[in-house]
């Protein structure tokens, strides 16, 4: 089969960062689904793993999570779903990646991919959306109100892949008060279009612009980029007993200025349920099926901003570059395989 993969970390820029390479097909294991993979998004821990994760001598490591595609074949203790089903999921960290015409993944931790949706358009959505998920309803359980605090979610970075799905998640299943923030007159528009009932500039400190709202501490704060820079903004603007979760990866974290609040504090990574194959591992497989029946009843629409080509070396090589700017909206995606150029 055809597969993105490297070598040895190195930057994106550099020619052998993402190959063209032939690899063997894969073959269908316990609970596992055979994937043909139809499209696929990009996102941070793609260029993450890429600089810093050196594969075994000798072997390829093939990145990518986010998938829409059709299922091909079952593994003997698959019980979900059958070959030509439409999928959507957002794979395994421990396992090998998406950037391949073929894939591997437990059935436990993908959904039905939304009627209404093409592969490109689907293919936005998993990763970010349980990130989003699991962040809002099974950390900060944004549906249990903090005692005298404004009913408000703060969500820093609103216009990033999770931020852009945390807000609509948000606006559809409760009627908390949502303030984003972005930095730039597009990133701004495109966080209000989504739903943010207040947009603040991140470039600028926060808590007076909260204060400034006039509606009070929010008690919910969910931090998606740049954390270490607005730590003491968050404990500021934060309500006693507030709930706070990041899923970024801060050089350093001080929780010490959070204890005086009694502010409990909560990591987000949508990996561990497959990583230790936790006992609600299938957590993943219902929670993706409830977004596919909010998306098809038109509550909450992909994220995708831009399909940038195939998915082949240099697309890939363009869209890493893009993502490690910083300076992204919604997900970029690609779509289908073509020969390498």
């Amino acid at each position: 089969m055809r597969a993105v993969a490297y070598q040895k970390p190195q930057p994106i820029t550099a020619e052998t960062s993402l190959v063209d390479v032939d690899l063997p097909d894969p073959v269908a294991g316990a609970h596992d689904l055979l994937v043909e993979v139809r499209a696929v998004s990009v996102n941070p821990v793609d260029t993450k793993i890429r600089k810093g994760v050196t594969p075994l001598e000798g072997t390829w490591k093939v990145l990518g999570w986010d998938v829409a595609g059709i299922v091909r074949a079952v593994g003997p203790e698959v019980t979900l779903f059958q070959p030509g089903d439409r999928v959507w999921y957002a794979g395994a960290i421990d396992r090998p990646g998406s950037n391949a015409e073929l894939h591997l993944v437990d059935e436990r931790i993908v959904g039905r991919m939304p009627a209404s949706l093409d592969f490109a358009a689907a293919a936005a959505l998993p990763l970010t959306a349980i990130t989003a998920w699991e962040a809002l309803f099974d950390r900060l359980r944004v549906e249990t109100p903090v005692p005298g605090a404004a009913p408000a979610v703060l969500i820093i970075g609103g216009a990033g892949g999770v931020g852009s799905i945390a807000i609509q998640l948000l606006k559809a299943r409760t009627d908390l008060v949502v303030i984003a923030t972005a930095s730039r007159p597009e990133s701004t528009a495109w966080v209000r279009d989504l739903g943010a009932d207040h947009v603040l500039d991140h470039s600028q400190p926060l808590a007076p612009q909260v204060a400034a709202l006039g509606i009070g501490a929010p008690g919910l704060v969910f931090s998606t980029t740049n954390t270490q820079d607005h730590l003491a903004d968050i404990v500021e603007l934060i309500a006693p007993q507030g709930r706070f979760a990041l899923i970024d990866d801060p050089s350093s974290l001080d929780v010490m200025p959070f204890k005086r609040k009694s502010v409990s504090i909560h990591w987000e990574l949508m990996f561990t349920r497959s990583l230790f194959a936790t006992p609600d591992i299938i957590a993943q497989h219902h929670l993706l099926g409830a977004v596919a029946d909010l998306v098809d009843a038109g509550r909450i629409r992909t994220t995708l901003t831009e399909v940038l080509g195939p998915i082949n070396a240099a697309t890939l090589k363009t869209a890493h570059a893009l993502i490690e700017t910083g300076r992204t909206r919604g997900k970029l995606v690609l779509e289908g395989f073509a020969p390498p150029a």
